[in-house]
């Protein structure tokens, strides 16, 4: 296996400030990129690094970050039995180059990252959404998203079809502690049972209720 520590610094070497930053956590490897440099850096890396295969290609959420979005690509050397993370920021409303003239693998990879976070990629052939369903509203990996989300759908027999309505919660149900999800409801959920067995709710027999 390539020595890794070697193997960021040649790489910062040959790109210069297209690498803001290097890392190995874990026996990994990361590199901090500038996203208007990503295509330099993935042609670099496809070409003179071996890095032949994208094994992903996903978002992250930073919703206080200026630069709210990281864009992180995984690569693999199969030459140098080597992985490699690159990593770079791109700020809501803004754009990044698709790398599918480089790894014709990033085409599905980038149109999930559009869809779950509304990253868009320039340059891509077909960016659309892929895992949502038509006429979605808004990105459901966001960190301000609401995981009830906004409208769900059922199937109407009165009008023969599948039809959307706003989400609507009574409020008992959005309303969480520790012990149970639905704090408050008249339900006992399984698990709920376990209140009456802490240890400061008993006397001697710590399994048994009081």
């Amino acid at each position: 296996m390539t020595d890794l520590a070697q193997t960021g610094e040649n790489i910062k070497a040959a790109l210069g400030g297209a690498v803001t930053g290097v890392a190995i956590a874990r026996g990994e490897l990361t590199l901090d990129v500038s996203a208007a440099d990503i295509l330099k850096v993935m042609v670099h890396l496809h070409n003179a690094g071996d890095f032949k295969i994208l094994v992903d290609l996903c978002g992250n959420d930073w919703p206080q970050r200026a630069k709210r979005f990281d864009v992180v690509y995984h690569l693999l050397s199969l030459t140098n039995n080597t992985r490699i993370r690159v990593k770079t920021q791109v700020g809501e409303g803004e754009s990044i180059a698709s790398i599918i003239g480089v790894y014709p693998a990033a085409g599905w990879f980038e149109r999930e990252a559009f869809d779950m976070y509304g990253i868009p990629f320039a340059d891509h052939p077909d960016m659309r959404r892929i895992l949502t369903d038509y006429g979605f509203s808004g990105y459901p990996l966001r960190k301000d998203f609401p995981l009830t989300g906004f409208v769900e759908l059922r199937y109407d027999d009165e009008l023969k079809r599948v039809v959307y309505q706003p989400v609507q919660l009574v409020q008992e149900f959005r309303d969480f502690d520790f012990m149970s999800p639905w704090e408050g409801a008249p339900h006992i959920l399984p698990g709920d049972e376990k209140a009456a067995m802490a240890p400061n709710a008993t006397s001697g027999d710590p399994g048994k209720k009081p």
